[in-house]
């Protein structure tokens, strides 16, 4: 297993090509890590690589003088392995920052090491609001969203709108418990009321017990707090039982494009989603969307992979202020002193504790017949400003003194 995981960080298709003896040696190098073969490998995966080059491309592959490298590795969903990998980067291979860090727990371990070597991470995929909270580092930027952010926006539309009772079906991980935890807080906060919730092991694909369950709990709302692959499935055989046709709301709390995409709008209809990005928002995202299409065979990009694009671009603009990656928390101190401006987001804020703030937004999947033209799949509901949607710095618990 020890030499699949090495293998796996080696590079794939640089953008500008050169050997571990020059790395780190005047070249900007910076490393996606994420699935890119399992549950996760279709929000995140090659997609996010391809993100993080077309920024690498909006500098003309070079910034401060110094040419862009991008690599990537799979991490497996492992925090062990993703340690593991992110300690060769920064050791062995002159990686300077490391980018996307789905699952969790693999974005908790490499933010310490992180932290200990004085590098960059660049959290678009990991979710949990430890990362801003308790374990805040100075080092570190999370950038398109957090399980509170996911919550807050729907938990509070859905509520006032009079879907008091809800039932959580949980992953049983990290980002799974954060996302129950924090919708739970902002159900109760708004006069609603946690019915039951059970657990359910990641990559699951059964899902025909729990949702029995929570069709006989007469619970208005059903919220899938997980993600991937374990939302398709969930919201598929929801679908199968009928669940709304029986008048309930299921509501995927992690849901990408890419999800809405493989189940079909006559599985998906009418499921509420939280996002801060959809491809189809604005004239931009549009053409933005398109190119990074181009690359990966007419598919959209999820707000992960639009994230890493966004993140990526704001930390060269850094780079290119600072003139050099040598000191990781300089160069992060440069992003949150800079005002983020981005085709994807528009314009933000970096907050002390490394969270970015933007606008999320409430969607309701389309039916096929609402649906005009291929991947057009929402419609919006409601807009949460950044401000109100992402916990203050005084509400996340981050203890940063500088």
């Amino acid at each position: 297993m020890r030499s699949v995981w090495f293998l796996a960080a080696a590079v794939l298709s640089p953008l500008i090509a050169c050997d571990n003896a020059n790395a780190g040696n005047g070249i900007v190098k910076i490393g996606v890590l994420n699935d890119q073969s399992g549950v996760f490998a279709d929000s995140t995966g090659t997609g996010s690589t391809d993100a993080a080059r077309m920024a690498a491309e909006a500098f003309g592959g070079k910034v401060a003088g110094m040419p862009i490298e991008i690599i990537a590795a799979d991490h497996q969903n492992r925090a062990d392995v993703g340690a593991a990998i992110a300690r060769k980067w920064f050791d062995l291979d002159g990686v300077d920052a490391i980018a996307d860090l789905g699952n969790s727990a693999v974005a908790l371990a490499v933010n310490e090491i992180a932290r200990e070597k004085n590098k960059t991470i660049l959290v678009s995929a990991g979710g949990t609001t430890t990362l801003t909270g308790s374990a805040c580092s100075p080092n570190t930027v999370q950038w398109t969203y957090d399980t509170w952010s996911q919550s807050s926006a729907i938990g509070t539309a859905l509520v006032k709108a009079g879907n008091r009772k809800w039932f959580f079906l949980t992953a049983d991980y990290t980002f799974g418990y954060n996302l129950r935890d924090e919708t739970s807080k902002v159900v109760l906060a708004n006069g609603g009321e946690i019915v039951d919730s059970v657990r359910h092991p990641i990559n699951s694909s059964d899902f025909s017990s729990f949702l029995l369950q929570a069709q006989a709990s007469k619970a208005n709302v059903i919220a899938l707090a997980n993600g991937g692959n374990d939302t398709a499935n969930a919201i598929k055989q929801a679908q199968e039982f009928g669940i709304q046709k029986g008048g309930q709301i299921v509501v995927g709390l992690s849901t990408m494009i890419t999800d809405i995409k493989a189940l079909g709008l006559n599985a998906a209809q009418d499921l509420y989603v939280t996002e801060t990005f959809y491809w189809d928002r604005t004239p931009e995202t549009r053409a933005w969307s398109k190119r990074w299409s181009e690359r990966n065979g007419g598919r959209y990009p999820t707000m992960m992979q639009a994230g890493v694009y966004g993140a990526t671009l704001h930390y060269l603009k850094a780079v290119a202020a600072v003139g050099s990656t040598a000191d990781g928390r300089k160069v992060v101190d440069k992003m949150k002193e800079m005002p983020t401006d981005d085709p994807l987001f528009g314009k933000g804020t970096i907050l002390l504790n490394g969270r970015k703030i933007h606008d999320v937004y409430v969607f309701q999947v389309k039916s096929p017949e609402a649906s005009k033209y291929p991947w057009d799949y929402y419609k919006l509901v409601s807009t949460s400003p950044g401000k109100q949607a992402f916990l203050t710095l005084e509400q996340s618990g981050c203890n940063l003194g500088h």
